[in-house]
């Protein structure tokens, strides 16, 4: 009796112990073990082009996930999930690497993502025999367009250990994806939002109950864009399949209308990670898709900067309207045996600058670089925005090459020479440009002078219960000095010479330019890929395909009020005129005849957005190295 007395004491106390003394230490270990403090990720942003067309959005799928410290055998639980749905050697792999970037014990780890219907019901079913197993739906990123966008929106992927240590550790502690190129990448704070928490109830194998409190996530904020999914298509079906890129710009604003690279590839293969086999194949593709073409494609401008230099000779005074040379299909510098030869075999015949620009004629511009010299001709050059990154809301351009006399010290060692500026003059040698910058140099043609820095972005949407205000640079702000000529008419000649381009008799590119109910200017270029010897004659049919004259254009429409401005690029398609004016000409018919006017609102104070609750609200609009290496 005795000893029952003791041992009834003994459990009497400890009872008291458990449930009074130490009731608060055992109430906490207990609530850790019934209730979790879960992040909640936000709603990415939408984004839409300038006519509210849906181009980036977020679709649900449901994946199937591992807790690994709830599962008891890792590789028997994997071997299990393979019994029931399909896994592939592929997927075994990511998930173990995936697992070994976990960011902190208790996260779920994706083994297999977009399941099926099937799937998710077969694994349902087989549930209670899966500790640690979970079927979760999530929102994943979606390109309704695919490859038609995909090189001026990039993608989103999954995040990395190395990216989450450049972003707020807590901000993103709930979410599976950042920005990994072109917009989404630019604006990733403004499409992210907020992340939310919430505690919720737990079974004993790690399942939510019920959520006993939450702070929701603030959704990232939608952005519209300047592009015009129309035009970007017609770009696209004007390339047929050809491989270059087409940038246009509208004067006006700076808006970038379409940006094309092709060929392109399909985003939506990247967002929950693309399989081996897929990606092999984008990476060893000789046409490279996945390269930028219109941002990162470094190539020698060719003719298409001789506006340029023609405006450099005017405004120095270095020839004048009435400066007429006699080209014999060559120019030649004094003491030198080379030939420097012009596109025509037998020459223009007498020419001035106009009609040097008109018929493209090389040997005046041979002349008129040589009294130019390189310091004057980079100068000018560089106030076309040639050489420099200037887009305010892209990160992937290159700047290209703009070459001068310590440019080519430092780079190569060596003094200028006289042949050098002959090169020079006519878009070839050391120079570089990509077709951005060639656009945007149009562009300010285009505006006589005015400069508009390029971007994509023509609105960032308010936001729901978000009072800050987003930070992005306005056009006005940040826009480069405008081109200001000594003799304001020069504008007039040099822009009447790249209309005759377009319309006149002689006109590089008056095959395009034919039959339009409007007017056009335009400059054709051709662009060398391999070198050709002393003597020797071009011959396309006897070189390789990929070793013929890139073809470009550059061009503004209508000429009197323009509206939009071109800069087309295919590689290797021979002559400027013959390739590339008529993609330009498609894209100008579209933008000018086509498709109706733009909504006066853009450039207003003021502008509409629809956020992510489909709610609209009225806020200011916010304006804010691989590479393709040829020489002649």
């Amino acid at each position: 009796m005795l000893l029952i007395i003791v041992m009834a004491a003994i459990l009497v106390f400890r009872v008291y112990y458990l449930q009074v003394v130490d009731y608060d230490h055992y109430t906490t270990l207990s609530d850790k073990n019934r209730m979790q403090l879960q992040s909640v990720a936000p709603t990415r942003g939408l984004i839409y082009d300038r006519n509210g067309v849906l181009l980036a959005d977020n679709q649900p799928v449901f994946s199937v996930s591992i807790v690994k410290e709830r599962v008891e055998d890792l590789q028997q639980t994997i071997a299990n999930i393979g019994r029931i749905i399909e896994l592939s050697d592929e997927q075994i792999k990511s998930f173990d690497r995936r697992l070994s970037n976990r960011r902190k014990p208790y996260d779920p780890v994706p083994l297999k993502s977009k399941l099926t219907e099937r799937e998710i019901a077969r694994l349902s079913v087989q549930r209670h025999l899966l500790p640690g197993v979970e079927v979760e739906a999530e929102l994943v990123r979606n390109y309704p367009f695919g490859e038609l966008m995909a090189h001026m929106l990039g993608y989103v992927g999954r995040i990395n250990i190395k990216e989450l240590k450049r972003v707020d550790s807590t901000n993103y502690s709930a979410t599976n994806y950042i920005g990994k190129l072109g917009v989404e990448n630019f604006y990733e704070d403004v499409l992210h939002g907020k992340v939310g928490h919430q505690t919720v109830e737990t079974n004993a194998r790690g399942r939510v109950l019920r959520v006993l409190d939450q702070v929701p996530p603030l959704p990232g904020r939608d952005i519209t864009l300047s592009i015009d999914v129309r035009l970007q298509q017609v770009a696209v079906d004007a390339m047929n399949g050809q491989r270059g890129a087409v940038v246009a710009i509208d004067p006006v604003t700076g808006g970038i209308l379409a940006l094309v690279s092709t060929p392109s590839f399909d985003p939506n293969l990247f967002v929950t990670g693309i399989d081996h086999k897929s990606y092999a194949a984008l990476r060893d593709s000789l046409d490279i898709p996945l390269f930028n073409r219109a941002l990162k494609g470094q190539y020698p401008p060719g003719s298409t900067i001789k506006p340029i230099i023609g405006l450099a000779g005017l405004d120095t005074a270095t020839v004048n309207r009435q400066t007429k040379i006699k080209d014999p299909g060559w120019y030649q510098l004094k003491n030198d045996d080379r030939f420097y030869r012009d596109w025509k075999r037998y020459g223009h015949g007498v020419v001035d600058l106009f009609d040097s620009i008109a018929q493209s004629c090389d040997t005046f511009f041979y002349d008129m670089a040589f009294k130019l010299g390189v310091d004057r001709m980079s100068l000018y050059l560089d106030k076309f925005g040639i050489g420099s990154r200037t887009a305010i809301d892209i990160d992937e351009d290159r700047s290209g090459i703009l070459p001068s006399r310590a440019w080519k010290k430092g780079s190569k060692g060596l003094p200028w020479f006289p042949g050098d500026s002959l090169n020079m003059g006519i878009g070839q040698g050391f120079m570089l440009a990509t077709p951005l910058q060639l656009a945007t140099a149009t562009a300010v043609l285009a505006n006589r002078g005015r400069w508009h820095r390029p971007h994509l972005a023509q609105g960032i949407s308010q936001g729901i219960n978000q009072d800050e205000s987003v930070e992005i640079p306005r056009m006005h702000d940040t826009d480069p000095a405008d081109v200001i000529l000594n003799n304001p008419d020069d504008w007039n000649y040099i822009l009447g010479s790249m209309k005759a381009v377009m319309h006149g008799k002689k006109g590089t590119a008056r095959g395009s330019g034919r039959n339009s109910s409007y007017k056009m200017a335009g400059k054709t270029g051709t662009a060398q890929v391999v070198g050709i010897k002393q003597g020797e004659l071009y011959d396309a049919d006897a070189l390789a395909e990929r070793h013929r004259d890139h073809a470009l254009f550059i061009g503004f429409a209508p000429y009197e009020m323009p509206k939009i401005a071109v800069a087309v690029i295919v590689e290797n398609g021979g002559g400027g005129s013959r390739a590339a004016a008529p993609v330009a000409r498609k894209i100008f018919d579209a933008w000018v005849l086509d498709f109706p006017e733009p909504n006066k609102e853009e450039t207003s104070s003021h502008m509409i957005f629809k956020t992510n609750s489909g709610h609209e609200h009225t806020g200011a609009p916010s304006i804010p190295q691989e590479h393709i290496h040829t020489h002649g």
